[in-house]
């Protein structure tokens, strides 16, 4: 192999391993199910729950018929990564948890919203 020819090939193993560092990768997702009890604006109490939920990303976790604002419980993540959970809204504020994976939090455990690692 001459000079040259080497000189080409490795400019393109060069310029090809440069072009994958550019191209974004998928989002990654926290594996499983989070689930989470709230309260509905006729008073009853159901599940929700967030399917492969976005790693990094906060979640809003008012139910579709739950009055806006309004705070759920109960938190149980089974999920393979750790779920933080909120007292408030936008994942603020000192009052939060950390659940590993599988594991969940009381009745009494009150959230507003959560981000995955």
């Amino acid at each position: 192999m001459s000079v040259r020819s080497l000189t080409t090939a490795l400019g393109a193993a060069c310029g090809a391993f440069a072009l994958l560092l550019a191209v974004p990768g998928s989002a990654s997702a926290a594996t499983g199910q989070f689930r989470y009890s709230y309260g509905t604006a006729e008073g009853y109490e159901v599940v929700g729950f967030l399917n492969n939920p976005p790693s990094g990303v906060c979640l809003s976790l008012e139910g579709p018929a739950s009055e806006p604002g309004s705070v759920s419980w109960a938190p149980r993540n089974l999920t393979r990564s750790t779920a933080t959970v909120f007292r408030d809204a936008d994942c603020t504020g000192d009052d939060f948890v950390s659940l590993p994976p599988g594991a969940g939090g009381g009745d009494d455990l009150l959230v507003r919203s959560v981000v995955f690692s």
